[in-house]
């Protein structure tokens, strides 16, 4: 991958970042509380409601914090070291921890009584797309496995 590009990404990531950042300090806690006074009778999930949604954020925080230091390990043409798997064992533990918070954001709304149809057709999309895209990192996980073994045998050949 050209310096240009890992530049462009890491610049987009960074935007990202800030974007969540602001998201999760400036919109998150003002959006639930506002809604609570608009719905009185759900005031009891405002402390849930932020607590799982800061959250999933941070665990978006950590995957774009992982594909970073990724494409930094691509830039110093050193991706094909253990440290690499490390960072991808990282971001495989974020989505699976934020499958798992949809699934306990529903089981909240559930319990509240809150959960008609769209909230459960909105869940069950967030746990295959979650589940989606578990599988797709550990089958990019073997892949790197794979280069990683490949350049090992190349470079005792060589």
């Amino acid at each position: 991958m050209q310096r240009p590009t890992i530049l462009v990404l890491k610049a987009l990531i960074a935007v990202m970042i800030l974007l969540i950042l602001a998201c999760q300090l400036f919109l998150v806690p003002p959006t639930a509380q506002g809604m609570s006074r608009v719905y009185p009778e759900f005031a009891d999930l405002v402390v849930p409601g932020i607590v799982i949604a800061e959250l999933f954020l941070l665990c978006i925080q950590v995957v774009n914090v992982c594909v970073w230091r990724l494409l930094s390990m691509v830039g110093e043409q050193n991706i094909f070291s253990t440290d690499a798997f490390r960072w991808v064992d990282v971001i495989l533990g974020a989505i699976i921890a934020a499958t798992l918070l949809i699934v306990v954001a529903f089981a909240t709304l559930f319990a509240a009584g809150v959960a008609n149809p769209s909230v459960q057709l909105l869940c069950a999309l967030g746990v295959v797309v979650g589940s989606g895209l578990s599988f797709l990192v550990i089958v990019m996980r073997g892949l790197l496995k794979n280069a990683a073994q490949l350049q090992q045998d190349l470079s005792e050949v060589v």
